[in-house]
């Protein structure tokens, strides 16, 4: 599945990025950024850590839908996904992005 690197700038100046699938599902979704260059570090961020199964953090929202972030060596967190209707679906959603995080493309939207 082809899978990229979103990077936009919002209406108020910031800057974020998503990793998407080619049906443009969100797998990831950035903080905002005040700069292109750190919104492009947290793009490098997610794929110098994505292949690493430690900085997967698995939770549950207070709806108890599943969901997880993915965290930088600082224990920061670099891209959080959307919230899944089952345990099975978060975990398919973390193999996808470990699988394709690290040489996807960024289309540049600013």
């Amino acid at each position: 599945m082809a899978v990229w690197f979103e990077l936009n700038k919002s209406s108020n100046g910031q800057f974020n990025f998503a990793l998407k699938t080619e049906n443009d599902h969100v797998l990831l979704r950035s903080e905002q950024y005040e700069s292109k260059a750190s919104a492009q570090s947290g793009i490098a961020s997610i794929q110098a850590n994505c292949a690493l199964e430690a900085r997967y953090e698995k939770k549950l929202a207070s709806d108890g839908k599943p969901f997880f972030n993915l965290k930088a060596a600082k224990h920061q967190i670099i891209g959080t996904s959307p919230m899944y209707g089952s345990e099975q679906a978060r975990d398919d959603g973390i193999a996808l992005v470990k699988a394709s995080g690290a040489g996807t493309t960024v289309k540049d939207n600013t």
